[in-house]
């Protein structure tokens, strides 16, 4: 893979026949400067302005070895930033008298027949749960999984075969005394969902989220072959396979479904922009329910970062920033909502080579935010 010495794409975006505003230029310049100097392959930026429009911005390459221009149309994973989805559709049951936040796990699956080898499974809480304070780990980063993930890489996995990793660990702390970021929580947290519904919660969050907020371009990353995704690149030292280049013949070289409620979802980065402000701004669950939401446990994310219910809230050198970050084999997402000055912001970038980035891509984030919270006159 090249990446830095390739030959700059033409201009993109805002400024291909699109808009020449001062704000569109202004953005199109700092997101170009960012694949010119860095190795950065590609990336796309959405926004979602205070006055209800939004925009959607490309830069640089969709695959470097075909020389294919990034497109604002074009989609990629977004890693943990899905888990806005599957949290909202349980909010919703919040509020509806279905689910109940400091209800025990065991109340909806206890009657399960792998459950009491779950760690911490006795005690776990749905708000311990999606706060990532119930000390159940991560089975995506297990040993034993990423090497069965690395030998199957188009396995399908079904929910008790990825918590099967965990059965039998000791917990790092006790439900409720600790912080320890892991998807399993929010696998468990769907697998509640669905035994409360009866239904697939997929089916759920395009019923109840999808459609009604007219997110036409988010699609379910449940199969290798997402429709619209780009081409990522994982880098030589990618932990879940040995592969760089993410997409062969219009297809993932893996299967994305193994992370389902951990992420899930792909999406253009205008649409995420989107989603991302529609949550903040109360229109995902009952709004009754945002302090709940935004009740934080201190978390080591970023700055005076904690961790609510499903979003990371932290400060940024813009400002204020509540949302969530994203990872997969080929692709970073940062995806927040800045409450300073009533906008969104979305990146994704389709690379998740450590030594691509220049600097952390939250820094990129709060760097745009600057720069669109000045041409729209915005302060704090």
């Amino acid at each position: 893979m090249l990446l830095v010495a390739l030959s700059t794409p033409a201009l993109s975006g805002a400024l291909s026949g699109q808009s020449t505003d001062p704000l569109s230029a202004a953005v199109q310049v700092y997101i170009d400067s960012l694949t010119h100097n860095s190795g950065i392959p590609g990336l796309t930026l959405g926004l979602a302005l205070p006055d209800g429009t939004s925009r959607g911005f490309a830069a640089g390459w969709s695959d470097t070895t075909a020389h294919r221009e990034m497109r604002a149309t074009d989609r990629m994973l977004q890693g943990s930033v899905g888990k806005t989805y599957f949290g909202a559709v349980a909010l919703q049951l919040v509020s509806e008298g279905r689910l109940d936040l400091d209800a025990r796990l065991a109340d909806y699956l206890g009657d399960e027949p792998w459950y009491d080898r779950l760690p911490n499974g006795d005690d776990a809480t749905i708000r311990q749960l999606m706060s990532h304070t119930s000390g159940i780990v991560r089975y995506e980063l297990n040993p034993a999984f990423l090497q069965d993930l690395t030998r199957e890489p188009m396995r399908t996995w079904t929910a008790e075969e990825r918590l099967a990793y965990l059965f039998g660990m000791e917990p790092p702390f006790a439900a409720g005394e600790g912080w320890d970021y892991s998807d399993t929580n929010y696998i468990l947290v769907a697998m509640a969902v669905e035994k409360v519904l009866g239904t697939l919660i997929y089916d759920e969050i395009d019923r109840r989220l999808l459609g009604p907020l007219s997110l036409e371009n988010t699609v379910r990353s449940d199969r290798p072959a997402v429709p619209g995704i780009v081409n990522g690149y994982g880098g030589p030292e990618n932990p879940f396979g040995d592969f760089d280049e993410t997409v062969s013949e219009g297809r993932l070289v893996f299967n994305p479904q193994f992370e389902w409620a951990g992420g899930g979802f792909a999406s253009t980065t205008e649409d995420l922009a989107i989603w991302v402000r529609h949550i903040h701004e109360g229109r995902a669950f009952d709004p009754t329910l945002l302090d709940d939401f935004r009740t934080g446990t201190p978390a080591p994310l970023g700055p005076e970062a904690s961790y609510g219910l499903g979003v990371v809230m932290m400060q940024l050198p813009a400002g204020t920033a509540w949302g969530h970050s994203g990872f997969m084999p080929g692709y970073r997402t940062e995806a927040y909502y800045f409450p300073d000055y009533g906008f969104a912001l979305a990146l994704q970038v389709n690379s998740s080579d450590r030594p691509a980035f220049d600097r952390p891509p939250l820094l990129l984030l709060s760097e745009l935010a600057e720069i669109v919270s000045e041409h729209l006159g915005l302060g704090r």
